[in-house]
């Protein structure tokens, strides 16, 4: 039985994103043990999610070098197959490095990439092509470039063992989660939703 450990220590929408990730190991791996770790705070998005096994929660607001030096032994205990690591920060690139995993695999713009059996290329955007879609942008001058979504850029780091399709994020609310939004679902409202706390 295989083994994958997905890293991503960010913020919401980071976590619902490399959900996808999750989908696409189970359609080709059903039977693999899948954990996934999470700044604290996060872990109730994926409460009762289907295809993991367990989530993993990284403090990093109280005594962060100390939960961090606690989760590296954890992770190494756990003797996973794969650690992919969605994110580029120096923090988890030493939890992804030093996993003691058969295989590392990490987005080439964490400084501790070089630690890692599989470095992929963060992209931001491609060259504008024919068939661009509409989504597309001009940085600092140096050409109009094409949305490359999250979604997409996460499947590279296991589309050499999965395929080149990405998977669907997905969250499976509970019974319970439903029953808290019920009276939400009735009537109008008018939201104010910031796409991201980043430039991009």
């Amino acid at each position: 039985m295989q083994k994958f450990l997905v890293i991503q220590t960010a913020f919401i929408g980071d976590v619902v994103l490399a959900t996808a990730l999750i989908e696409k190991l189970h359609a080709f791996f059903p039977d693999a043990r899948i954990d996934f770790l999470v700044r604290k705070g996060n872990e109730a998005l994926l409460a009762g999610h289907p295809w993991l096994n367990q989530v993993l929660v990284w403090d990093k607001k109280k005594g962060k070098l100390k939960n961090l030096w606690a989760m590296g032994g954890r992770i190494r205990r756990e003797k996973y197959d794969k650690v992919i690591n969605v994110q580029r920060f120096a923090a988890t690139g030493l939890l992804t490095a030093f996993s003691g995993a058969k295989e590392t695999i990490g987005f080439n713009k964490n400084p501790m990439s070089q630690l890692f059996n599989k470095r992929v290329p963060h992209i931001v955007g491609v060259p504008e092509r024919a068939d661009a879609p509409v989504n597309m942008w001009d940085l600092d001058g140096g050409g109009i470039y094409v949305e490359f979504h999250e979604v997409k850029r996460n499947q590279l780091l296991i589309e050499d063992f999965t395929d080149k399709i990405p998977g669907r994020p997905r969250l499976y609310p509970t019974a319970g989660d439903e029953e808290k939004v019920r009276p939400y679902k009735k009537g109008r409202f008018i939201t104010v939703s910031p796409a991201s706390v980043w430039f991009t």
